[in-house]
């Protein structure tokens, strides 16, 4: 474990001006960002007694082994430098706002020639109107059914409009009066778009002038006796009231703010955010985040702002008021950055009373109901994991708890199509964004598949490790990290005794000493050491061993042995006969039934 004071910069070399810092653990990987409206006395704060400081902050001085920095002119600048390297780095221990799901928006295609109303999930792109975020993507779908009653606008994929062009015959949404169908051209592109643009003027909130305009036209059908367009007006009307109905306001003066609060306790913090447009709540998120150091409600929102709103997002993202349960040191600079992203001025403020106070209240106790949720579910998942680490370290006779490890396994169908996948996993946690998958070529089999898949990963890593430069583990060119650049504490292998001994061989003629290597035998779960006559026996209830089998069982699954499992059988050439059939017999020829119809 390194000594914070073998990295400590000298004296007098920290610039007392603001700035971002970056710490990097041995293999030069960036594991922590921050900022600071004063470089030396902020740096200073990490070399104090190490018992004396918050346990993340601990364990994050004592994994790194250097620290540098860099000047900026202003507060605004760090904080846009320090959203870029939190982006680029993925420092693990940085407060990370990263959701479990990705959030449905209603989407609005005004790109194209035909718009089309959608349920859209993951990156936004341009030329695109977004509303939301929602909380499930079943309210998107009966808020949008509802309004297609009075904006029938398209919803169809691009297939589906093609086709229907071609054939002259629109879908069942306008046969139902769902659709203006311009597919078939009962409506221009010209009139589709201004239906368009009405659905883009409610969901914005302007509500009223629509349902005026249902209410003139109704009362005008009627004045003309015109009854079955009234009613069908009426309807229409109805329609848009209900779904107004399932936004409620909330405030009054048709404020457009995202509401902030916090729930929190030494170690985490529970984050719940209400979208407020127009008066009315059009979505909701939430996060459970990590402390990595002792962190005030400030602090808090000074990450949340940071990373939440750090992309460029826009004035459709970016709301004109933020409302948080408390200010930053450095509100200035975040409102200031917030307004350049948002293009107009941006308000950051703490609500003091009345119905914008009342909601940050709401908001509060959903991040408190949250924080209580997490914590009941993950109350046994960082000690089980803890323990998993160290009783994989005891057995294997690793002087510490391994934090990165890899498995391999390698699937093949009758010698071909052979492919090996390597499956990652963190501080006991699988990382989906390092697993691999190998095509094998020239192996004859398990053995020398093997042995060619490690050979390329480790060669990989040497060939990374001899690379690095200032930058670490980080591209210069992409600014990502280099592929395989990272090392693993423990290698899995799928198999025994040869298996581990071929892989061994590798490592060895690579020169590579400092990587405890295993093999799990599945049918035994036998845990096999290189050059060990006998296996390592763990107990069946042992959570390090239920964590080596995982990580088995997910390096099947990525390597395609399912699919080989469902795979038909080639066929039979005509001069070998196939497996034998069985036949269904009829029943009056069964014994049974033949002996009782003859009584």
């Amino acid at each position: 474990m390194p000594d914070p004071s073998t990295y400590r910069p000298a004296p007098g070399t920290i610039p007392d001006a603001p700035g971002v810092y970056r710490f990097r653990d041995a293999t030069g990987r960036v594991i922590y960002v921050g900022k600071a409206k004063s470089l030396r006395s902020r740096l200073n704060s990490y070399f104090a007694d190490p018992w004396t400081l918050h346990a993340r902050t601990h364990q994050m001085v004592t994994s790194a082994a250097s620290v540098d920095w860099i000047t900026v002119g202003t507060e605004v600048e760090a904080l846009q430098q320090e959203y870029t390297w939190i982006k680029q780095y993925d420092p693990k221990f940085n407060v990370r706002y990263r959701d479990d799901k990705s959030y449905p928006y209603l989407a609005v295609t005004l790109d194209e020639e035909y718009p089309r109303l959608q349920v859209m999930r993951g990156a936004k792109r341009k030329g695109v109107r977004y509303f939301g975020p929602y909380s499930h993507a079943c309210a998107i779908r009966e808020t949008l059914d509802l309004l297609l009653r009075v904006f029938p606008a398209r919803t169809c994929s691009a297939g589906v409009f093609k086709r229907s062009g071609q054939i002259g015959r629109p879908c069942l949404l306008g046969y139902i009066g769902k659709c203006s169908a311009p597919c078939v051209g009962r409506v221009s592109a010209e009139e589709h778009r201004r239906i368009v643009e009405d659905f883009v003027e409610f969901m914005a909130g302007r509500t009223d002038r629509m349902e005026r305009s249902l209410e003139k036209q109704m009362q005008a059908a009627a004045a003309e006796l015109e009854f079955e367009k009234a009613a069908r007006l009426r309807d229409d009307l109805a329609a848009l009231r209900r779904a107004m109905e399932k936004q409620a306001v909330v405030l009054g003066d048709g404020t457009d703010a995202d509401v902030v609060a916090f729930a929190e306790d030494p170690l985490e913090a529970a984050v719940q955010v209400f979208h407020v447009r127009s008066g009315r709540v059009r979505g909701q998120r939430g996060w459970v985040v990590e402390k990595t150091e002792e962190l005030s409600t400030g602090d808090l929102v000074h990450h949340f702002v940071s990373q939440v709103y750090g992309a460029e997002q826009g004035e459709a993202d970016i709301p004109r008021e933020l409302l948080v349960p408390a200010l930053p040191a450095d509100d200035d600079a975040l409102a200031e950055w917030l307004s350049q992203h948002r293009g107009s001025r941006v308000a950051l403020r703490v609500p003091q009373r009345g119905d914008k106070k009342a909601l940050m209240e709401t908001v509060a106790r959903n991040a408190g109901q949250a924080l209580a949720q997490h914590k009941l579910r993950r109350a046994g998942d960082l000690t089980t994991r803890s323990k998993a680490l160290e009783e994989i370290a005891e057995a294997l006779g690793m002087g510490q708890a391994p934090l990165r490890i890899e498995c391999y396994d390698v699937s093949q169908i009758q010698g071909t199509d052979v492919v090996a996948s390597m499956v990652v996993f963190e501080d006991g946690l699988a990382r989906k964004s390092e697993y691999r998958r190998f095509a094998v070529r020239g192996a004859s089999d398990d053995l020398s598949a093997l042995s060619e898949v490690l050979r390329r990963r480790f060669a990989r890593y040497l060939e990374a490790v001899a690379q690095m430069g200032d930058d670490g583990p980080i591209d210069p060119e992409t600014g990502r990290p280099r592929k395989f650049a990272y090392p693993p504490q423990l290698v899995v292998v799928d198999g025994g005794e040869p298996q581990v001994n071929a892989a061994a061989q590798v490592l060895a003629e690579l020169g590579i000493a400092d990587i405890t290597l295993c093999g799990l035998a599945k049918r035994l779960e036998e845990v096999w050491l290189p050059g060990e006559a006998y296996p390592v026996i763990l107990p069946r209830t042992s959570e390090g061993l239920y964590l080596l089998q995982r990580g088995w069982r997910i390096s099947v699954r990525s390597s395609g042995w399912p699919t080989r499992r469902r795979r038909r059988s080639p066929p039979y050439p005509a001069s070998v006969p196939g497996p034998p059939r069985r036949s269904a017999r009829p029943c009056a020829a069964s014994p049974t039934r033949a002996s009782r119809n003859a009584g």
